[in-house]
């Protein structure tokens, strides 16, 4: 018999799947609900890695990926999805948290910093009731200076951030070695030739995985998660993010061919014994080369590297057969990308390796740290038999952070109010109409890019530091070494113009005009951060143009309880309030949104200060104000300052309680005094 407590959290699961449903986008009605999910995860993978991206039509030296190529025919193949920054790190933070990088709290390298105490991809899918797992690389569990003997001991374990199950390298260095058992003599540094910690739970077991390549390990492990989990609890869906670490770093080749067959019965299988973990942990490590790639004409790295792609590949093509076998392929949701372009390290002595062998980042200039199209556009594919239609080529630009809210629409639950993405599933099931997602970049690292032939001369050598990515009305905007933070954009339409050939910004009116407008968009979607500074952070955010509008503010009252502050917007509500002011009782089991300007007077700086009953998400244009959700202490104040430039500015108030009657209090500080907002600041669209 169920617990007490798990009936209330099936009850209150089943009550919020059933509201949100009934409001639903036209994409998802016909669409199975709460499909499986799992999310596969490459390293340093480029775009033009992918067999019908680039290397099947490529000349010259090629390599094949035959199952991520059925995938991709049998699923929607998204050709325009972009990393949120072009290194690890951040990415993963972003596509984690759902916020791209004006506001996810890891930028730049900053590796091993603890993943924000706030919603994440498990949590949200753990309040819809499914079973979370993470399998391979994380690195964002927070900086100590000694391995604990108790993970937990890390402030941002993954167990901390919503998953149930974690089975993998937790520091982001670990991931450069792919036997975590065994010494590797070719490395060039002593972190390169020794065994590292691999982690289970609350256990180190590394010297249990003898043997074990991490490819084989993490696929194996999760094939027999997968099939527990569906054998023990067949209708609990589950999320599995299986982060490999491969192809990146050490050009490491598994111990043998890749085993007969794929999924439950053939392919890789977990043994669970120690010393013999997995069924290909045996014979000489680092040692297979793929006979497609034993040419007498290829460096050793080049056979290594395109072993390792064809690996990943065929552990692909091993998970969505266990679907099938396990009879559960219709309803599960599977998308595979990797985390930013193709990389130039190999950590072998004196063996170098760069991504022109393959041309991986295709027929686009730029690699992992670069803001340019092959840095970080990235191979991406979604795969659902029951939704997406087979053969599916999506071209509308997305990112990352936008999987938060398409994996919370397909759970049956709403979106938070925090994050920065739109749900994908009209792009993907090709029904309703897609939303434009917010694909921004900001990076700083102090290199060059390559000086590779095939790139354009301008950008060979171009020294990177700051770096910042936009994309506006059809065009991407791209600025590189930041130094004045009025510099212009270059300008690209890179859908007919991948390589970024033509710079667009120069001209006609309309570019210089759109020039302008990116200057402030990007002021309009950010908040700085004090641990990766930018040159324009200290800039006012600028106004909206003037438009017809009316004092006060309109409520829109959604009914129901929510685990979270959810995003309705663009659902239709149940009633409205009026009021004058911000300060105002809103309805209790309810969420109250208002869409509303906010006048100001002069150019300066401002502080704003919230309490509520309940919970509280504020944004100014679509930077994040205030974020008194997860975590937020009823009553208590949270408060924030940002420079503001005189006139009008969009505000958006999300407010959402259980049985409190919230009244919200969102006041002011202006020149040291704190105040309430006054009324004759606060107008909404119309006419008077």
């Amino acid at each position: 018999m169920l617990q007490r407590s798990m009936i209330r959290r099936c009850w209150f699961t089943l009550s919020i799947t059933l509201l949100f449903a009934s409001t639903c986008l036209s994409a998802e009605e016909d669409l199975p609900k709460r499909p499986n999910i799992l999310f596969i995860f490459a390293d340093d993978l480029g775009w033009g890695d992918l067999g019908l991206n680039f290397q099947n039509t490529k000349k010259g030296k090629r390599h094949q990926t035959p199952e991520l190529d059925r995938m991709a025919r049998e699923g929607v193949r998204m050709l325009r999805h972009y990393c949120p920054a072009p290194v690890c790190a951040p990415s993963r933070s972003s596509l984690l948290s759902g916020l791209h990088q004006g506001h996810a709290n890891v930028r730049d390298n900053q590796f091993d910093k603890a993943l924000a105490d706030n919603h994440t991809l498990a949590t949200v899918l753990k309040t819809a009731n499914y079973r979370t797992a993470l399998v391979g690389k994380y690195g964002l569990q927070g900086i100590l200076k000694e391995s604990p003997k108790n993970p937990m001991a890390w402030p941002a374990y993954p167990t901390k951030r919503g998953f149930d199950e974690f089975f993998g390298y937790v520091r982001h260095r670990d991931g450069h070695q792919h036997y975590p058992a065994n010494s590797w003599p070719l490395g060039n540094s002593k972190g390169h030739r020794t065994p590292q910690e691999l982690w289970h739970n609350n256990n180190e077991i590394s010297s249990q995985l003898d043997k074990c390549y991490t490819t084989d390990l993490f696929t194996a492990f999760a094939k027999q998660w997968i099939a527990k989990h569906h054998e023990t609890s067949p209708e609990q869906p589950f999320f599995m993010y299986l982060a490999h670490d491969t192809p990146h770093a050490a050009l490491q080749t598994a111990t043998s061919p890749y085993p007969p067959g794929k999924g439950l019965k053939g392919g890789l299988q977990w043994l669970g014994e120690p010393g013999r973990m997995i069924n290909t942990a045996s014979g000489e490590i680092d040692s297979y080369i793929h006979p497609d790639y034993q040419n007498p004409d290829w460096s050793n790295v080049e056979q290594r590297f395109a072993s390792m792609v064809r690996r990943l590949d065929n552990t692909v093509g091993d998970l969505l057969q266990l679907l099938r076998d396990l009879g559960i392929a219709e309803n599960t949701l599977v998308v595979f990308t990797s985390d930013n372009g193709p990389h130039s390290e190999s950590y072998i002595e004196k063996k170098n390796y760069q991504p022109t062998s393959f041309q991986s980042y295709g027929p686009m200039d730029g690699m992992k740290r670069d803001p340019w199209e092959g840095g970080i556009r990235v191979p991406t594919l979604a795969w659902w038999p029951t939704a997406f239609p087979a053969g599916r080529e999506d071209r509308q630009p997305s990112q990352f952070h936008d999987w938060m809210s398409t994996f919370a629409s397909v759970a049956g639950m709403p979106a938070t109010a925090l994050s920065d993405g739109v749900s994908l599933l009209p792009q993907l099931t090709g029904n309703g109409k897609p939303q434009d997602s917010t694909v921004y970049v900001e990076y700083k690292q102090n290199g060059r890019t390559p000086d590779y032939k095939d790139y354009a001369s301008e950008h060979r050598k171009r020294k990177r530091g700051q770096m910042q990515v936009l994309f506006l009305d059809g065009y991407k905007g791209v600025r590189t070494d930041i130094q004045d933070p009025s510099q212009d954009f270059e300008i690209y339409e890179v859908n007919s113009d991948p390589s970024e050939r033509k710079n667009l910004a120069e001209t006609n009116a309309q570019f210089k005009a759109l020039n302008a407008k990116m200057k402030d968009r990007v002021l309009q979607i950010r908040r700085s951060n004090s641990s990766a500074q930018r040159p324009y952070d200290d800039l006012a955010m600028p106004s909206v143009a003037e438009t017809p509008i009316r004092p006060g503010l309109t409520w829109k009252i959604y009914d129901g309880e929510f685990p979270w502050v959810p995003n309705l917007s663009d659902k239709k509500e149940d009633r409205k309030l009026t009021s004058a002011t911000i300060e105002t009782a809103l309805p209790a089991k309810a969420t109250s949104v208002t869409h509303t300007f906010l006048k100001i007077p002069t150019e300066g700086e401002y502080t704003f200060h919230l309490k509520t009953q309940g919970k509280a998400v504020v944004k100014l244009h679509e930077a994040i104000l205030i974020d008194a959700d997860h975590g937020y202490a009823s009553g208590g104040e949270r408060h924030t300052s940002l420079r503001l430039e005189a006139g009008l500015h969009p505000l958006t108030i999300w407010v959402t309680a259980d049985n409190t009657l919230p009244k919200l209090s969102l006041k002011w500080t202006v020149n040291g005094t704190k105040s309430s907002i006054p009324e004759n600041t606060l107008f909404q669209i119309g006419s008077k």
